[in-house]
């Protein structure tokens, strides 16, 4: 009979509870026996030898690699690669068994070939699937919390993969087919990716962060040193960074809906919907939630230091010095409605935008946004956003009001630090008004409904790269 043939008998025996066998006693397999144990498997550990015995769930069996893998049907590779040699002694034992590959390597790129690919040369006569690689054993000893719930698989016999499918749902867990074995060297990338959708939008909080702060460090500390001889450099602690702060946060608010409108612009141009982006304009749209979350970060910590500004020595003093002045002089500070009216409208418009801003990210959270529909969620995320960014350009002029007419704020002949924020946010603000003008706005929802521009001498819209629709 044929391996395959015979491995297939052999899964045709193998229910929903029955004995299954685990090689490797380390901290993946005991967590995975003693969930398999709890979900009503017979648990049979292949060991060299049995000095951790003691450390495995209590009613599992350990026997030697032989006489475990005559025990059961599916059997769990919870070794590593390195450790793989021993397989080959045992060709005759793992003859038609499905083998479950679950490791994984140090560091990307370590071998050409992945360790499930490998382990099926080593193993010619048995089925290899690559699956629960991808799950911790902390999460299995936790129940398979929420990220850590879904198991992918790969394999090339449906049967087999089918076989651990059914292991893993008995557990709790969530199977996802991800094809064949040839996705195995995919699978063992993801649990060596750190945070891979972050990373671009860290870079750019990073750049814009030291580019800002350098900028209001020149204007402020440098140019008072250089043209007055003071030092204020203390001002870098709260002063500075309250003002670098906000505005990598709004900034960032902006280049969340930046991508979308040009990408609707971009439809505009081409008549359709079905042409690829370039690809760093879909790498910006994947990495928008990321980009919010960030700023909706720094837009907290700008609350925090505003919070903090009243309690600062510095503050302390110069009120002091500023009540000393009025009473030795005999003067009053009279009301100035005006000014009265900008610092309410100021403080208005950033706690209303901090609201809102706060709300886009509680729904961005998966177990809200779950429990939102596509409308309910993009009128959130899409309509409440650019409100949200409107009220917190807002905010920003009016803390800078009339500063630009002051030749005094353009020191060293740069603009104030704050106008500097606002071109980001004015030009999505601009643009959105314009994509919603009613004849913009018919024609970008025509061509989001498949409707497209006829090209010249031939069909249009259709793109040499892929025909799939793009959706915003």
């Amino acid at each position: 009979m044929k391996p395959d043939s015979v491995a297939m008998t052999a899964l045709s025996s193998l229910g929903k509870q029955g004995a299954v066998c685990i090689f490797g006693t380390g901290d993946f397999g005991r967590s995975l026996g003693l969930r398999l144990m709890q979900a009503g498997y017979e648990v049979v550990y292949g060991s060299r030898d049995h000095k951790n015995s003691t450390l495995l769930p209590t009613g599992s069996k350990v026997m030697s690699h032989e006489q475990a893998a005559q025990t059961a049907r599916v059997i769990f590779i919870a070794v590593h690669r390195e450790q793989y040699s021993f397989l080959t002694s045992l060709t005759s034992a793992l003859e038609g068994k499905v083998l479950v590959d679950i490791s994984n390597n140090l560091k990307r790129g370590l071998y050409p070939q992945s360790n499930a690919e490998y382990l099926s040369t080593l193993v010619p006569g048995a089925v290899v699937v690559k699956a629960f690689n991808t799950i911790s054993a902390w999460a299995l000893q936790n129940g398979g919390l929420d990220a850590n719930r879904q198991v992918l698989i790969c394999g090339d016999h449906a049967d087999a993969k089918q076989s651990v499918v059914d292991i893993a749902q008995s557990l709790g867990l969530t199977a996802l087919d991800r094809g064949s074995l040839r996705a195995a060297s995919e699978l063992e990338d993801i649990p060596l990716q750190l945070f891979p959708m972050w990373r671009l939008p860290f870079r750019i909080a990073v750049g814009l962060l030291a580019a800002f702060f350098f900028y209001v460090l020149v204007q402020d500390v440098i140019y008072k040193g250089v043209t007055e001889g003071k030092d204020i450099s203390f001002r870098i602690m709260i002063s500075l960074a309250n003002k670098a702060i906000p505005m990598v946060a709004l900034v960032m608010l902006a280049l969340c809906y930046l991508p979308g409108i040009m990408a609707a612009f971009l439809q505009l141009y081409n008549g359709t919907k079905y042409r690829r982006f370039p690809d760093w304009l879909d790498r910006w749209m994947l990495c928008r939630k990321q980009l919010g979350l960030l700023a909706l970060a720094f837009a907290f910590v700008h609350v925090l230091y505003t919070y903090a500004i009243p309690i600062r020595y510095y503050v302390f003093h110069r009120r002091f010095t500023f009540t000393s002045t009025m009473i030795k002089e005999n003067k009053t500070y009279e009301f100035d409605n005006v000014m009265a009216w900008r610092s309410d409208s100021y403080l208005a418009m950033g706690m209303l935008g901090f609201a809102l801003f706060v709300l886009l990210g509680i729904t961005s959270l998966p177990s809200v946004s779950n429990s939102l529909n596509w409308r309910e969620f993009s009128c959130i995320q899409s309509k409440l956003g650019h409100v949200t960014l409107l009220l917190c350009t807002a905010h920003v002029f009016l803390y800078g009001w009339e500063k630009f007419l002051r030749p005094s704020a353009y020191k060293w002949f740069t603009p104030p630090s704050y106008m500097m924020s606002l071109v980001v946010p004015c030009v999505v603000l601009i643009l959105k008004l314009l994509l919603i003008t009613p004849c913009m706005d018919r024609t970008i929802t025509r061509i989001r409904q498949g409707w497209e521009r006829p090209a010249k001498g031939g069909t249009a819209g259709k793109d040499a790269k892929s025909s799939r629709p793009l959706i915003l």
